[in-house]
């Protein structure tokens, strides 16, 4: 096997090519044995931090909002000023080269750029749940899965089938639905005019993290191994809460907020289990990214979304009426059509390699009976 474990864990020479397809360089380059073992850890464990991660980050971050935590820097900054911790990961990974050794200008100055577009994001996400309750912000995030669908055929030249476009429409119609819902559904002491930009904002994130994902799954392409992977991660996340750090010293020292009704250390132990819980999170969205693609990274992200709405509606009593269930009942529905599509698809790639076999088996054994007859 030319390409080892080594390298998806981290050590490896030589950059992945490029290639398309549903699975980045790292699905396959493990076939069999202890390697493809190791590669199925490695992906349960950044599964179970994709959903530990998305569902903590989601309502530890409205908690600090209902707790009349108000500032959206502050907010923005707790999303990536946990970058350090993924520095363990990185210097546990089996490595014969330094840390970071393995960076170009040209990559490190892409990073810092993504790294930007990132602290961009996360300031959207931010005001969204400032804004929106749990669940409605979780329904709006679920049209990144559309967004994926289009850039993902634009950016990676896949296909867009028809089980796809159903996914896509069926979104965007959950989304006007929310939007024409939005009287019944604002939280107390949000204006209509901070509730309609909490759903803008919310759906500028979805987009914007819709083309970060397929970018990221080409960069990605360029790396050595699942250490480096978390590199590039590091650099991106520290240039995106230098962002959010500049945001907050332009607001002023950052202390325990006044109107905070939990006490110091509740906001500090609030402020911490945020900062471990967004790194999870995007650990496992790296993760993913790399070992499977960005689709399949996107298709999970969209899966947990659900799992935030049941989330918003236990822990902070979120309204839950009949548009919310049908925008609901959109959204699985367009999620289902592309799990099915994609069932289909492979379905259907297996049958013709099946025939494929049969036809060289048959040939062969025709070659050999014309070679005895001679």
């Amino acid at each position: 096997m030319a390409t080892t474990l080594a390298q998806v864990e981290g050590g490896g020479s030589g950059g992945g090519g490029g290639g398309g397809g549903d699975q980045t360089q790292a699905s396959t380059m493990l076939r069999g044995g202890s390697d493809r073992r190791s590669y199925y850890r490695l992906l349960a464990v950044n599964y179970v931090a994709l959903f530990v991660g998305t569902l903590a980050s989601t309502l530890l971050s409205r908690f600090y909002f209902v707790h009349r935590g108000s500032k959206l820097w502050v907010a923005t900054l707790v999303q990536s000023a946990g970058f350090p911790l993924l520095l363990v990961p990185i210097y546990l990974a089996p490595s014969s080269s330094p840390p970071f050794s393995r960076f170009t200008p040209r990559l490190f100055a892409l990073c810092v750029f993504l790294g930007l577009l990132l602290g961009i994001n996360n300031l959207l996400i931010s005001c969204g749940q400032a804004y929106l309750p749990v669940s409605t912000n979780s329904l709006i995030l679920s049209s990144q899965l559309a967004f994926i669908l289009v850039l993902t055929s634009l950016l990676l030249r896949r296909p867009l089938t028809f089980s796809n476009l159903n996914c896509v429409v069926l979104l965007t119609l959950a989304s006007i639905l929310l939007a024409i819902g939005s009287n019944s559904d604002r939280p107390a002491g949000v204006s209509r005019g901070q509730f309609f930009l909490g759903f803008a904002s919310t759906l500028g994130a979805a987009g914007l993290f819709a083309a970060y994902l397929p970018i990221m799954e080409l960069v990605y392409r360029k790396v050595d191994g699942y250490r480096m992977v978390m590199e590039v991660q590091v650099v991106m996340e520290a240039a995106a809460a230098a962002l959010a750090a500049t945001g907050v010293a332009a607001g002023g020292r950052w202390s325990v907020e006044k109107r905070w009704d939990l006490g110091k250390a509740g906001y500090w132990v609030t402020i911490a289990a945020t900062v471990v819980s967004w790194q999870l999170c995007f650990m496992g969205t790296a993760g993913m990214v790399f070992l499977t693609s960005s689709l399949n990274s996107g298709i999970c992200m969209t899966a947990l979304l659900a799992v935030n709405v049941v989330g918003g509606v236990v822990a902070f009593g979120d309204m839950f009426g009949g548009q919310k269930a049908v925008a609901l009942a959109l959204c699985l529905w367009g999620f289902s059509s592309y799990l099915c599509g994609e069932y289909n698809k492979k379905k259907k790639e297996e049958e013709s390699e099946e025939r494929e076999v049969v036809v060289v088996v048959v040939e062969e054994g025709d070659k050999e009976r014309l070679g005895g007859g001679e």
